[in-house]
């Protein structure tokens, strides 16, 4: 790309970097945000802006995050026009999101959007889910492997903890499929672009949300071995293996029972009767 030689930059392989080249696509992912002139926006990973100055012109704020320094003059210089534009050199996984939705935003609602690297994106998303901040609307451009995941059902090699997070946390819609000839360097797989909308109200109500997804994580880090062993290693109950095989007994959960086959409902229940052990004398 002409752009990248004026500038001497290149895609970063470290970084999973691949650029979206397609000025359509870039149209419809804007679109796909449904962004009102008053809308707060924070971008992920906006590279050469090919979307940033599209949302720069139909919201309120766009604050966009970027980790690789070579590309900050390549933003300032295409986005110059644009006064509520703010460029951030830095990594996301490192950021105090909290802490930008009160300097940035004034504490009020935000959208987020990004081409998400395919190492990062449930790091990414993980994050941005389980801080509680005032997300209205995620739009993501993702792996197509990773978007499997995302609506995966239990006993598949797909399901695992970032399919219960999303579900929990949002409804998911797959918006489109995105060819992987429309970016550079070309990846090996093609992507689809997904809206998630946080849920107004979660249909489960666990007693102590960070105790379950604490549950979820062990479950899905040892995913080979039976659930009892996966959450004893993971410290539930401290590590008690024959009070984790009680608990699943009393939901009918067989002690040769692995992560991946029960559903976010087990999981709740599972969570409920472990924090009632754990208020125990």
């Amino acid at each position: 790309m002409e752009i990248m030689k004026k500038y001497g930059i290149a895609p970063n392989k470290g970084l999973g970097q691949n650029f979206l080249v397609d000025g359509n696509i870039a149209q419809a992912i804007v679109k796909g945000c449904r962004l009102q002139e008053d809308d707060n926006v924070l971008e992920i990973g906006p590279g050469l802006g090919a979307l940033t100055a599209g949302m720069a012109v139909a919201a309120g704020r766009v604050v966009a995050v970027e980790i690789d320094k070579g590309f900050i003059p390549v933003l300032q210089d295409n986005l110059q026009g644009f006064d509520n534009v703010e460029i951030i050199n830095m990594d996301i996984m490192k950021m105090d999101l909290k802490d930008v939705v009160r300097t940035r935003f004034g504490g009020r609602p935000f959208k987020v959007v990004g081409n998400l690297p395919y190492y990062l994106t449930t790091p990414i998303i993980m994050k941005l889910l389980e801080q509680q901040l005032p997300i209205t609307t995620m739009v993501f451009m993702i792996q197509k492997e990773v978007g499997q995941r995302l609506s995966a059902r239990p006993s598949t090699k797909e399901y695992g903890a970032l399919t219960l997070a999303v579900g929990y946390y949002t409804d998911c819609e797959v918006l489109f499929k995105v060819p992987n000839t429309v970016f550079i360097p070309r990846p090996k797989v093609d992507s689809i672009v997904i809206r998630l909308t946080p849920k107004a109200q979660k249909n489960l109500k666990p007693k102590d949300e960070r105790l379950m997804f604490r549950i979820i994580r062990a479950a899905f880090e040892q995913r080979r071995k039976t659930l009892v062993n996966a959450l004893a290693h993971g410290g539930i109950l401290g590590g008690d293996k024959e009070r984790i095989r009680q608990v699943l007994k009393g939901l009918d959960i067989g002690p040769e029972s692995r992560g991946e086959q029960l559903t976010l409902e087990q999981y709740c229940k599972i969570a409920d009767n472990i924090y009632g052990l754990q208020k125990l004398p």
